[in-house]
């Protein structure tokens, strides 16, 4: 690891601004991702802003009917906390599934969104609800983050504060885990809400995307059976030593049907 400076600064502002002087500089959230590749010598920021004095960037509140948790606030407060239960336990349970009960404690909701990695879990979550991303300087709705492998909507700078989940009528998340890492080979999040039928896919593609097919069958019938002979497309999804895109594709029918089962 090559020696850096380490800022914690108090204010959003102060950070956005250490940020803009440094453009070299990283924002450390959960340092779940950053770290390691430090580590690694995949990453070599001069400048760490450490994100955890922030005030507002942690809690969990209810706004109106959505769910809005601080960018800041670890995975395992989600998971454990009494309103995502009661208003939106798919949300509960995805993040108590995610890696272990240490990358649960240290890793934060905006440090995966901001890092968007293709087989992370919260991604799934954030499109499949229709989620709003907010930020220093704008509201960002879901379908508009996620661009490409590990590139989102984000301006060079930009730091996530919060996230507004839309509470759903029903939804659950299904994924098909790689043992070592417990990321995501693939999963599906399904729910039907104030943003419509909604399939969110994780996992499989370079990034989270939607299933429209699946989405379309869905909205005219809730039912596992609705989605059974629906095929999803091959090309463009993920290749690798751990699975073709072939049973990826395979696999989000699978897990589709199950989630809506779920839910």
């Amino acid at each position: 690891m090559t020696p850096f400076a380490f800022h914690r600064p108090v204010s959003v502002a102060s950070a956005v601004q250490l940020r803009s002087a440094q453009p070299e500089a990283c924002y450390l959230a959960g340092g779940q991702s950053l770290l390691p590749a430090m580590k690694l010598g995949l990453a070599a920021p001069g400048d760490l802003i450490d994100l955890s004095l922030l005030p507002g960037a942690t809690g969990i509140g209810v706004e109106a009917h959505d769910l809005r948790i601080g960018a800041m606030t670890p995975h395992a407060a989600v998971a454990a906390s009494a309103q995502v239960r009661q208003r939106l336990p798919a949300l509960a349970a995805l993040a108590e599934g995610i890696g272990d009960p240490a990358v649960r404690t240290r890793g934060t909701l905006g440090g995966s969104l901001a890092q968007s990695d293709p087989a992370a879990c919260y991604p799934a979550a954030v499109l499949g609800l229709g989620a709003t991303v907010h930020t220093d300087r704008r509201s960002i709705a879901a379908d508009d983050f996620f661009k490409g492998l590990y590139e989102t909507a984000l301006q060079p700078g930009e730091l996530i504060t919060a996230l507004s989940f839309p509470i759903p009528k029903r939804a659950a998340y299904v994924k098909f885990k790689q043992p070592a890492s417990r990321f995501a080979l693939v999963g599906v999040f399904v729910s039907q809400g104030p943003q419509g039928t909604r399939v969110a896919v994780t996992g499989a593609g370079p990034c989270a995307l939607r299933v429209a097919a699946l989405e379309a069958a869905l909205a005219k019938d809730w039912s596992a059976k609705a989605i059974e002979g629906i095929a999803v497309p091959a090309e463009g999804l993920n290749t690798d030593l751990h699975a073709s895109a072939a049973y990826r594709a395979h696999l989000i029918g699978v897990l589709a049907r199950r989630a809506v089962a779920a839910a």
